[in-house]
């Protein structure tokens, strides 16, 4: 059961649900874009050992997702904390997710051997655990500030705007950073990883004293009513969420190979890694328009449609990209720019997804009676984080697959074409894999919306 709003959707709770993914995506970013460059250029682990590592840390970040939701759901459940349901996690993890950051990119380097291992291994598991813990309320409180359609396409932006800045700083500024220190030396790296967790901190405090809990949500269901198998039943029952987990895998591995790999590209195909920085800035007119734009083309068009029209067409950029690497030598400025424009397209999907995350939880409550945000957001993001798993994990994997030598001045032609195949075409395989994940298994028609709609005011709904 859901209580009516409080008041309206203001601006400083637009600009406060913005800060929250701007502030978690400053640290979280650098371990997508940068962190494998720090282990193997300056720690020296070797490429399998850490692709070793990448899954065993990304499958307790996929493991404490759902466990994280489900907590939330039950412990307000049982007390009903006059505070809100997810906004006092936010200001327990704050702290946390800064003080980890700043010790996994300082601590390790002045270590060697196992000792480094066992710190960057055990700094690397608290970090996952402290964004988890703000990640999943921070995501959940969206249907807790918004009450229709049209305030979950407005705080989707939000959060899509955030991001995009979260992203693009530490991406752009990161590597410029490092290139003055040069890529094998830890400086830049700790200089980086120290400035992007302390803005983070403040970025994430913004973001809890800016938002509101506007609904009460859940408030009737019990603690003993929620249990960790109720998601076996979403999983069955629940086709919108189905899509959006498929959609996860296949985005997130998208977007985490490119990130780890991108740096690669550019170190191994043109030798100069501030050409990343160079098109993402050239790039990123396109990206500040594309979240202007959206949310109004979703009014006019639909959230889902809008998702599934924007991965056809980044599906379709990089495919054609990785057909011009075939014929010709393509300048790394143009790189950028069509892999930037291509992924920009795609990242629209990540933009929106948060109002259909959204929709997929009235879906459920529609079929199940139950309202549990945080067990289907953090289920979510299991999805999410088995796509990044396989994205960073096996990029590590790959590279060794390619040939790929950190030590070496120049790459061979195979090591070259491989890093072609997994930094463009990799990601046009599976921007289309998303696609047809809304194309072919999502299912909330407008009819399946007006039944939805019937059942919350109170009128028997059509059966589905």
């Amino acid at each position: 059961m859901t209580k009516a709003p409080k008041n309206s959707l203001k601006t400083k709770h637009w600009f406060g649900y913005m800060f929250g993914d701007w502030g978690g995506c400053m640290t979280f970013t650098l371990m997508a874009s940068i962190f494998g460059l720090y282990c193997t250029n300056v720690l020296g682990v070797d490429t399998i050992t850490m692709g070793t590592l990448t899954i065993i840390w990304t499958i307790w970040d996929a493991i404490n997702d759902p466990m994280m939701g489900a907590l939330m759901d039950k412990a307000f459940a049982k007390h009903h904390n006059k505070n809100g349901k997810f906004r006092p996690w936010l200001l327990r993890a704050t702290p946390l997710l800064a003080v980890s950051a700043i010790a996994l990119w300082t601590v390790p380097t002045f270590l060697d051997g196992i000792p480094m291992l066992v710190a960057l291994f055990s700094f690397k598991i608290l970090y996952e655990g402290a964004y988890t813990m703000f990640n999943i309320p921070m995501g959940s409180l969206l249907s807790a500030m918004s009450t229709n359609d049209s305030e979950r396409a407005s705080l989707s932006s939000a959060r899509g705007v955030g991001s995009m800045f979260g992203n693009m700083i530490p991406a752009m500024v990161g590597p410029v950073i490092i290139g003055i220190f040069n890529d094998r030396n830890s400086t830049g790296y700790m200089i980086t990883g120290i400035a992007c967790a302390a803005i983070g901190f403040v970025i994430c405090l913004l973001h809890y004293f800016l938002t509101e809990e506007r609904t009460v949500v859940g408030e009737n269901t019990k603690a003993d009513d929620i249990k960790f198998s109720d998601i076996l039943t979403v999983v069955r029952k629940n086709r919108p969420f189905v899509a959006l987990c498929i959609h996860g895998v296949c985005i997130c591995l998208m977007q985490y190979a490119a990130q780890t790999l991108g740096l690669y590209m550019y170190s191994g195909v043109y030798h100069d890694v501030t050409y990343q920085t160079l098109g993402s800035a050239l790039s990123s007119p396109f990206m500040i328009g594309s979240m202007v734009a959206v949310p109004f083309i979703c009014k006019k068009m639909g959230l889902e449609r809008v998702i599934r029209y924007s991965l056809l067409i980044g599906g379709a950029i990089c495919g054609l990209l990785f057909a011009m690497h075939l014929v010709m030598d393509v300048h790394p400025l143009l790189h950028g720019v069509m892999l930037g424009i291509g992924s920009g397209f795609a990242m629209v999907s990540i933009q929106m997804q948060w109002g259909l995350v959204g929709e997929a939880i009235d879906y459920n409550e529609y079929i199940t009676g139950k309202r549990t945000e945080g067990s289907i957001y953090g289920t979510f993001n299991l999805s999410r984080r088995i796509g990044q798993a396989i994205g960073q994990g096996c990029a590590f994997y790959a590279l060794a697959a390619i040939g790929y030598d950190g030590l070496a001045e120049v790459q061979t032609a195979g090591t070259v074409l491989g890093l072609k195949v997994l930094c463009v075409l990799v990601p046009a395989i599976f921007i289309l894999g998303s696609w047809a994940a809304f194309k072919f298994v999502w299912n909330i028609t407008p009819e399946v919306r007006a039944a939805m709609a019937a059942k919350k005011a109170g009128v028997a709904p059509t059966e589905q």
